[in-house]
């Protein structure tokens, strides 16, 4: 049976874990990506001698955990890259498939685009404006006269509408 040691590095671990969990959900913009790295930092630590000269726990624990997300990410990028590569494996042995996926998308696009025009202007705009450009509320806020509470209302408003009105024209034969 392994027995960790109670060191400085696993304390700070504890320590730091809100601030630790922040860090990596920030970098790589999932909170279950980020618990898993968490874990995978907190067995490295662990792996240390309980008398490793560390002059600055929290810094190495930062490090330890952001060169362990680098990992994570290149690795779902290599994952991504061979699963790019057999979707496009798959569209030379069947040349129709990319011609039927460009028209469903096509088609995907002009309901959407349908939905949109149904909401008003400000929501419409706010919604655009997050998805497509990229903006934050603050900055949509400043652009449509608006206050950032607004902006996050316009945008789940028309989410919502978008979702309901995809719903209904999958109920429409």
């Amino acid at each position: 049976m392994r027995r960790f040691a109670s060191s400085s590095l696993l304390q700070s671990f504890q320590a730091h874990y809100a601030d630790l969990m922040r860090f990596l959900a920030r970098r790589l913009g999932d909170n279950q990506r980020a618990a898993d790295v968490a874990q995978d930092t907190w067995l490295r630590l662990a792996d240390q001698p309980a008398d490793a000269d560390v002059q600055d726990p929290r810094a190495y624990l930062f490090r330890v955990a952001g060169n362990l997300a680098i990992d994570n990410l290149r690795r779902e990028g290599r994952l991504a890259e061979l699963h790019v590569d057999e979707a496009a494996a798959n569209d030379l042995s069947d040349p129709t498939s990319g011609l039927e996926h460009r028209l469903l998308a096509h088609e995907a696009l002009e309901h959407l685009d349908a939905a949109l025009d149904q909401l008003p202007a400000n929501v419409r705009q706010a919604l655009l404006m997050n998805r497509l450009d990229g903006l934050t509320h603050a900055q949509i806020a400043r652009r449509l006269g608006v206050s950032e509470s607004m902006v996050g209302k316009y945008i789940v408003q028309a989410m919502r509408h978008c979702r309901d009105w995809a719903e209904r024209q999958a109920d429409v034969p």
